[in-house]
């Protein structure tokens, strides 16, 4: 196999990975409303950058905890 091929494998297998984690992130968080959910969940698919623009900007977004 080509190293080139290996390399491109890689990276994909790695972008996907960490697609997966923010989607399984998404899902188990509360960002206050539904609308507010799905637009992550089509922001983290965006494919190779999608999960990265996730964890910058809405990794750390949760709605208020109202006790």
């Amino acid at each position: 196999m080509d190293q080139t091929l290996l390399y491109v494998l890689l990276i994909s297998a790695i972008s996907f990975g960490l697609t997966m984690l923010a989607l399984i992130d998404i899902i188990l968080k509360d960002f206050g409303s539904t609308k507010a959910k799905i637009i992550w969940h089509f922001i983290a698919i965006i494919p190779v950058f999608g999960w990265l623009i996730y964890l910058v900007f809405g990794y750390k977004k949760r709605a208020k905890d109202q006790a």
